[in-house]
């Protein structure tokens, strides 16, 4: 059975150490750093931390590797993220009227018997692009795995190969941060959702969000101007109900009752999570549980509060 912990960022607050030793975690932890990209195998804070043996899977590095011998793959992969990357452009240029409509709305005042169907509808409307925009995606994921099937690419084989020879000199799996984008395309170019099925993971920052069922990128003070909370497809689907907010404090106006509520509602029956400095949750495969901290979620009223409390 997969445990899952999710940690708020560990950069200037770590709490990995204490969470793994009081749920008795100890031997050798594979690292998945992937999201550092070239300064991946940075790893010595995090063996400072933990005083233990840490393996780094190197992701990053690997798949770097199979692209240099294998030129079809790396064509065909940065083709693919070509094809992602402007997917995702039609999305934001759709999902920023929807968003806008669906705001407007919630300022408006009038009959609750006319507006509030009016709102539903515009909500549903967002929550409908949310979903084709998903499949989308994996239809073009979808394509690349069915044509560069791993088995068949010596390349990458290899690699597979040695990252499961890793693993099975390891006990538990981290999860670092990072560019989110990078991290879990190497997630799923090396099946790591199947690997890690029935291990303890550590998840924090990116490495939290491409856990989860669904990835959804957010800032709403961006340097380029108002950002508006997207969806980037799926992520490892590693546990349920929980949609991770790393770093809320800073990317969102959680005193913004419009924006907090308009967003727990959106991605609902997901609770929306907040894991700043010192949060963390803790899935043992039946139920939630505080780690760390504990955590707080967004509410669909737009306030913040208590999820579950250490």
């Amino acid at each position: 059975m997969t445990s899952i912990v999710l940690l708020g960022p560990q950069r200037l607050q770590p709490t990995l150490r204490a969470v793994a030793e009081a749920l008795g975690d100890e031997g050798p932890l594979a690292a998945v750093t992937a999201g550092w990209e070239e300064r991946e195998d940075e790893v010595e804070r995090l063996v400072a931390h933990l005083g233990r043996p840490v393996v780094n899977l190197q992701l990053h590095r690997r798949a770097e590797g199979a692209f240099l011998e294998d030129w079809e793959l790396a064509a065909a992969f940065a083709e693919r993220r070509g094809r992602l990357a402007e997917a995702q452009r039609i999305y934001q240029v759709r999902l920023g009227h929807l968003l806008e409509a669906a705001r407007d709305l919630v300022r408006r005042t009038g009959r609750p018997e006319v507006l509030g169907p009016e709102r539903e509808d515009s909500l549903a409307a967002v929550r409908a692009l949310d979903a084709r925009h998903i499949d989308r995606l994996e239809a073009v994921h979808g394509e690349f795995e069915g044509r560069w099937n791993w088995e068949e690419r010596k390349s990458l084989g290899v690699r597979r190969r040695e990252v499961q020879g890793l693993l099975a000199g390891c006990g538990a799996v981290a999860l670092a941060g990072g560019n989110v984008a990078v991290l879990s395309n190497r997630l799923r170019l090396f099946g790591m959702g199947d690997l890690l099925a029935g291990r303890r993971v550590f998840a924090w920052s990116a490495g939290a969000m491409a856990a989860a069922g669904r990835i959804v990128l957010y800032h709403d003070n961006p340097p380029q101007g108002p950002g508006d909370p997207e969806v980037f497809g799926k992520g490892l689907g590693l546990f349920p109900d929980v949609l991770p907010l790393p770093h809320a404090r800073r990317r969102l106006r959680l005193e913004d009752r419009e924006r907090v509520g308009l967003f727990a509602r959106r991605f609902a029956p997901l609770v929306c999570v907040a894991l700043d400095e010192g949060s963390g949750l803790r899935w043992d495969g039946r139920t939630w549980r505080p780690a760390a901290g504990g955590a707080r979620r967004l509410t669909a009223g737009g306030t913040v509060e208590e999820h579950l409390a250490a």
